[in-house]
């Protein structure tokens, strides 16, 4: 029996299948607004929708997977590596959420959720290579053509940098829960931008540009989230005493 809550994103699943394009529409109007806005219905509404989306499709069982142009290939195509990785990004920043909401660093949370949304357009953008017969495609999945996320992501950076302990050797990922779950979403995302390099012929450079920063600014966001909670980080020590480069 499906739970309200699987009842409410099978119903979301079917609102974007429904729309033509669904794939290319840009999260971030999904989160603003516009004419394009999918309505999500209340839980309330949902219960008394039947339940009868499946969510399999048994197209891939043979170990194949479709691009959004429809073109089909091998599961282990560097393609659907990278889409794997930032959809496992995506969700360790979901358990990072999950770990700041209620605590002194909450004010993070509504950013973490703004980066998962730019994470499906960048998925988007993997998802359909610009060298593509269809171009309408293309065009509607491009990413950040002038730059604006990446700059913010720099701007957020300089903003949570302000006032952070300044320490002349290496920072271990510590720091408590949620600071170590974003230092594991920060090598996740340094992991992400590694799978995107085959494709750099075949995205928008903006999408490799993105992941670059977001890596960057998970650190400074793990040790702000450090300091908002008076969690002291935990440095690296030499086993055998000797200083490290930061400190010659």
């Amino acid at each position: 029996m499906f739970s309200t809550r699987t009842a409410a994103r099978n119903l979301l699943t079917v609102s974007r299948r429904q729309l033509p394009g669904a794939m290319q529409l840009s999260s971030t109007r999904m989160l603003f607004g516009d004419k394009n806005k999918i309505t999500i219905k209340s839980p309330d509404e949902v219960k008394s929708y039947p339940a009868t989306i499946k969510v399999y499709t048994r197209t891939g069982d043979k170990g194949t997977s479709s691009l959004f142009t429809g073109e089909r290939r091998g599961k282990n195509d560097a393609v659907f590596e990278a889409l794997g990785t930032t959809d496992e990004l995506s969700s360790m920043l979901g358990l990072a959420i999950a770990h700041l909401e209620g605590s002194s660093a909450q004010s993070l949370v509504p950013r973490l959720e703004t980066i998962q949304c730019l994470l499906q357009d960048v998925g988007s953008n993997v998802a359909t290579p610009v060298n593509s017969k269809s171009q309408s495609k293309v065009k509607r999945t491009r990413f950040d053509p002038d730059g604006f996320h990446c700059t913010n992501l720099e701007a957020w950076i300089d903003e949570m940098s302000v006032g952070l302990p300044v320490h002349r050797s290496f920072i271990l990922p510590s720091g408590g829960l949620a600071a170590s779950t974003l230092h594991v979403a920060r090598t996740i995302c340094r992991r992400a931008e590694r799978t995107l390099v085959p494709l750099k012929n075949d995205i928008d450079k903006e999408s490799m540009m993105f992941v670059n920063r977001l890596s960057d600014f998970l650190f400074v966001a793990a040790r702000w989230t450090a300091m908002q909670q008076n969690i002291t980080e935990k440095i690296y020590v030499h086993q055998k005493g000797r200083v490290t480069e930061f400190d010659k």
